[in-house]
């Protein structure tokens, strides 16, 4: 469906309304695609935790084994998950058929993926069910989306907000996704006067403060979200309990 909707968005580049519109197409599936796994994982874990009482009880096994193992089965899921995404979207929306740019893409997607299925997790460890859970998680939405960069760049944020947008795991997202695929283009493109022209990659840097450059360290925040819901997660099955008697 995404790939239907912005049909060769990625290989336009010739002006800014273009940039603008490749970035749409992947903040929108990584919102999309991101909420809808956090969500439909939260019911699933809490039945899980439910019955994990009582085999913990009986001895079976404890509690952070079974956390890591939910976390462990995620990963191939969502891999799967990704290369059905990413290799059909990647197609349709046209982007630059380049190896390293393929697989930063895929690498991104990936792990955006898992810290949404992570955090979904996270939330169901910290409340007593899965009707709590969304009621928690919907604000944190909120504020991803809000912070992301796309509707409001970092510069054009107060002084006092930016330090949220560097915590704020869709933020680097986007900018891994934006950087590897457009950050080290040389084609010059309009603005949006219709008359000034700039090379993309430094458009991209000086709009939105994306750095090709810097590709490997945004790898490095967008994989660290992803384990800290998930350490997360794993102390908080360990520590909290919520059975009742």
């Amino acid at each position: 469906m995404f790939g239907t909707i912005c049909w060769r968005l990625g290989s336009k580049r010739e002006t800014q309304q273009d940039i603008f519109n490749a970035m749409g197409s992947m903040y929108a599936a990584v919102l999309f695609i991101g909420i809808t796994n956090a969500t439909a994982v939260q019911p699933v874990v809490s039945i899980e935790r439910f019955v994990s009482y009582r085999e913990r009880v009986a001895g079976m096994y404890s509690a952070l084994p079974f956390a890591f193992a939910q976390v462990a089965i995620e990963f191939p899921y969502v891999l799967i998950q990704t290369l059905f995404y990413g290799t059909i979207f990647y197609s349709l929306a046209a982007f630059e058929w380049s190896a390293t740019k393929f697989l930063w893409y895929m690498f991104f997607m990936y792990f955006t993926l898992l810290y949404y299925t992570f955090f979904g997790m996270m939330t169901i460890s910290i409340t007593p069910n899965h009707n709590v859970a969304p009621i928690i998680a919907a604000p944190f939405y909120t504020l991803w989306n809000l912070f992301s960069g796309f509707m409001i760049t970092h510069k054009r944020l107060p002084g006092w907000w930016r330090w949220y947008y560097w915590a704020n795991p869709m933020a680097w997202s986007l900018y891994g996704l934006l950087t590897s695929q457009f950050g080290d283009v040389d084609e010059p493109m309009k603005l949006a006067d219709g008359v000034s022209t700039i090379r993309v990659g430094t458009f991209l840097e000086e709009h939105f403060g994306f750095r090709h450059d810097r590709l490997f360290f945004v790898g490095f925040m967008v994989v660290g979200f992803s384990m800290i819901f998930a350490v997360i997660f794993a102390f908080a099955i360990r520590y909290l309990n919520f059975q009742r008697r």
